[in-house]
């Protein structure tokens, strides 16, 4: 059992706002675990893993065994923050008894602490389902990217019709017993709304500063993806600069034969 709980995630809402982070291996997973203090108290392998790890345009190619995986990877390191797992694409929508057994895989076989799917009403009895079986469950609501052949990659639920369907699949997703919610690429004062709707945290990803938590992608926070980066990111590290600076000052001094010097090689 890892020191985070849903329990405990529960409890921070209307206490503190809280940092949550993607992650896919143990190299990555390592780092977050070396800090001091309850930095992240949550940490999601996400489906994302097809962009940034992969190099798909999209999340849709992502398997049901790659997240199990890259869940693995990051478990094996990961002692304190919650491991939280996305249900990929294809997984869940066919019908609830096969989402039952793929979430039940991410725990038995990926070792994550809980899953997470998304929807809204739609996904009520499958999560009830999961619930009462004893797998926690985060919900996604605003702009879904496993839906993005049918919804594109824009900001969602704009108008007032569309905002006020969203709390309510917000309420709906809360009560069948998702213990967190994730709401991305809506309005900043929707964002606020379903906070303060919601006895459960909602985790903001492009959903303003008024939401229990934030989450980034690792590489675009670190500043290690080259791609262009959505409004709501912001880069708090330029990894990716420093990256290319060691490997050109690595290929120079293979080049010109500085290195290894005869202090690393063996006699």
């Amino acid at each position: 059992m890892r020191n985070w709980t849903p329990g405990k995630l529960r409890a921070l809402k209307g206490k503190r706002k809280f940092a949550t982070v993607t992650c896919y291996d143990a190299t990555s997973a390592a780092l977050i675990e070396a800090l001091e203090g309850d930095k992240f108290p949550l940490v999601l392998v996400g489906d994302s893993l097809g962009n940034v790890m992969q190099g798909h345009d999209t999340a849709l190619p992502v398997t049901i065994d790659h997240v199990i995986y890259h869940a693995q990877c990051v478990g094996r390191v990961l002692k304190n923050s919650l491991l939280l797992a996305d249900m990929p694409f294809g997984s869940y929508q066919a019908n609830d008894d096969e989402g039952f057994r793929n979430a039940v895989r991410l725990i038995k076989e990926g070792g994550a602490d809980a899953v997470k799917l998304e929807g809204g009403e739609r996904c009520v009895a499958l999560i009830r389902r999961l619930v009462e079986a004893g797998i926690p469950v985060c919900g996604h609501l605003g702009l879904t990217p496993q839906s993005c052949l049918a919804m594109g990659f824009r900001v969602q639920a704009r108008d007032e019709a569309a905002a006020e369907r969203l709390i309510e699949e917000a309420k709906l997703l809360e009560a069948a017993g998702c213990f967190a919610l994730v709401v991305e690429c809506i309005p900043s004062a929707l964002g606020a709304k379903v906070s303060a709707a919601l006895s459960i945290p909602v985790i903001g990803i492009g959903a303003g500063a008024e939401t229990d938590g934030q989450i980034l992608v690792w590489q675009d926070l670190l500043g290690l993806n080259q791609n262009r980066l959505a409004k709501f990111v912001r880069r708090f590290g330029n990894l990716g600069e420093a990256a290319q600076t060691a490997l050109n000052q690595y290929a120079d001094a293979v080049g010109e034969g500085s290195y290894p010097a005869p202090a690393e090689a063996y006699e």
